[in-house]
């Protein structure tokens, strides 16, 4: 088991650093699971991205109190809201369709915000 821990660990970081470029793809959800794969698979790793100066800390803030920093959030808001509107003018979608994905997005939404701010 601790090869396939360690094996997706790297494939959560691919997905990260794929996500840092492409503004549909989250990074700190795939670096938090890479984060818990190396804690099963590689101590060193797991530190690595602990003490990364870029993510260690939102990692760290995680991995303690399940906290999200406000900016995190306010990004968070800012995609998604823009994120529905591109689906909105894009698609025009029926109001079935509008409504299962806005309440979608609105379930994210709403559990970013109530986790405690970093």
């Amino acid at each position: 088991m601790r090869r396939v821990y360690l094996a997706l660990g790297f494939i959560f970081i691919a997905l990260g650093f794929v996500g840092a470029f492409l503004p549909v793809l989250p990074t700190t959800p795939f670096l938090i699971l890479a984060t818990t794969c190396f804690a099963r698979s590689s101590p060193r790793l797991e530190n690595w991205l602990l003490s990364h100066p870029r993510f260690g800390p939102a990692l760290r803030a995680w991995r303690e109190r399940g906290a999200i920093p406000l900016r995190a959030k306010l990004l968070a808001l800012a995609g998604i809201s823009a994120g529905f509107l591109l689906f909105w003018i894009g698609s025009a979608p029926g109001p079935i369709l509008m409504a299962c994905v806005g309440t979608l997005m609105l379930v994210g939404l709403v559990y970013v915000i109530t986790r405690p701010s970093a």
